[in-house]
C-alpha cells in the first residue's frame, strides 16, 4: 500500500528566519486535513543546531487532529530528546537518523557505530514503554561522499540489525546526492526480498532534473513509503550540499498520475497548504 510522509519538519529547518509558532501550526493544521499518512512536524533536538525548530512543544500543544486520520511523527538525535517526545499524546512516531556511514554519522549525531546504535537500543526502549513507533532512517543508504565503504552487504546489515531489535519501517535516505537509479533499484530489492516483512522507505534529497528517475527506480523496486515536502523545502544543514531539495509533493504527485496510481489525497486542501508553504518562503527567508 502506498504511503505518503509529509515532512514538513525537513522543510522547515531549511528556512533561514525562525517562523512563529502560530503560522507553523496553520501550516501544519492545513496539512493534517490533506490524507497524508504521517506528517512530521517537528523535532527535538538541541536549539543551537535547529533553532527554526525550538519551539516544536508548542506546536504539539497547539496543532489540530480532530479533523485529521494523519499520524504524527518528530526527529530526535539521542535519548534525551526521545524522553521529551514521548510525553505528548499526539505524537505517533518517533524518527531518528541513523547512517550507514560513520563519518556521517559522527558529523550528524557525533557518535561511532557502537555508540550510535546503543542509542537507537535506548530510543527504542523508551519508545515501546510509552507506546510509540520507533523509525529509524538509514542515511547514506546509497553512497556517500566521504569515501565511507558502501556496498549493498554493509546496507543490508544495518537493516538487518534493526530489523532484529523489532523495527519494521526503515526508511533509507540519500541526502547528499550520491543515488543513482541503478544502486536505488538494487538497494531496494535486495532489501525486499531479505526483509519481506518489513516496510522500506524513501527519503531523497535531489536536483530538479534527477529526482524523477530515481523515483521511478525506487517505486519499480517495490518501494510504497515515500517522503516528500511542499515546494521541496529543505536539504540537511549537516551535509554542505543545501542546494539539494527534498523531493516536491507536487512532482511526486505527477509521477504517481503518470503511472495512474492514486494518491487518495484531498487536492483543494493541498493547494491551500502550498499557498501557506509559498507565504512561508516568503516572508522567513532571509
Amino acid at each position: 500500500m502506498l504511503k505518503i510522509i509529509e515532512t514538513p519538519r525537513d522543510g522547515i529547518q531549511g528556512i533561514s528566519g525562525f517562523i512563529p509558532t502560530r503560522k507553523k501550526v496553520e501550516y501544519l493544521n492545513t496539512l493534517l486535513k490533506a490524507g497524508f499518512d504521517t506528517v512530521e512536524v517537528g523535532s527535538f533536538v538541541s536549539p543551537r543546531a535547529i533553532p527554526q525548530l525550538r519551539d516544536t512543544e508548542e506546536v504539539l500543544r497547539k496543532i489540530d487532529l480532530s479533523d485529521s486520520h494523519s499520524k504524527i511523527m518528530v526527529l530526535v538525535a539521542n535519548k534525551a530528546g526521545a524522553s521529551n517526545a514521548v510525553r505528548f499524546d499526539a505524537v505517533d512516531h518517533i524518527s531518528f537518523p541513523f547512517s550507514v556511514s560513520e563519518t556521517f554519522l559522527r558529523k550528524n549525531i557525533r557518535k561511532d557505530f557502537q555508540k550510535g546504535f546503543e542509542e537507537v537500543e535506548d530510543i527504542l526502549e523508551i519508545s515501546l514503554s510509552h507506546g510509540k513507533e520507533l523509525i529509524v532512517y538509514l542515511s547514506m543508504g546509497f553512497g556517500n561522499p566521504y569515501s565511507d565503504p558502501w556496498s549493498l552487504e554493509i546496507v543490508e546489515y544495518w537493516a538487518g540489525k534493526l530489523f532484529d531489535l523489532g523495527l519494521r519501517t526503515i526508511p533509507l535516505s540519500d541526502i547528499t546526492g550520491e543515488s543513482t537509479p541503478e544502486k536505488i533499484s538494487a538497494v531496494y530489492r535486495t532489501l525486499v526480498k531479505a526483509f519481506p516483512k518489513a516496510e522500506f522507505g524513501f527519503h531523497l534529497h535531489a536536483t530538479r532534473d534527477k529526482w524523477y528517475e530515481k523515483v521511478n527506480a525506487a517505486y519499480s523496486s517495490g518501494c510504497r513509503r515515500f517522503d516528500s515536502v511542499l515546494g521541496g523545502l529543505g536539504g540537511c544543514p549537516m551535509t554542505g550540499k543545501e542546494m539539494l531539495t527534498n523531493l516536491d509533493t507536487f512532482s511526486f504527485l505527477k509521477y504517481l498520475d503518470d503511472i495512474e496510481v492514486s494518491p487518495g489525497l484531498n487536492s483543494e486542501v493541498l493547494q491551500e497548504a502550498a499557498r501557506i508553504s509559498q507565504e512561508i518562503k516568503n516572508q522567513y527567508t532571509k
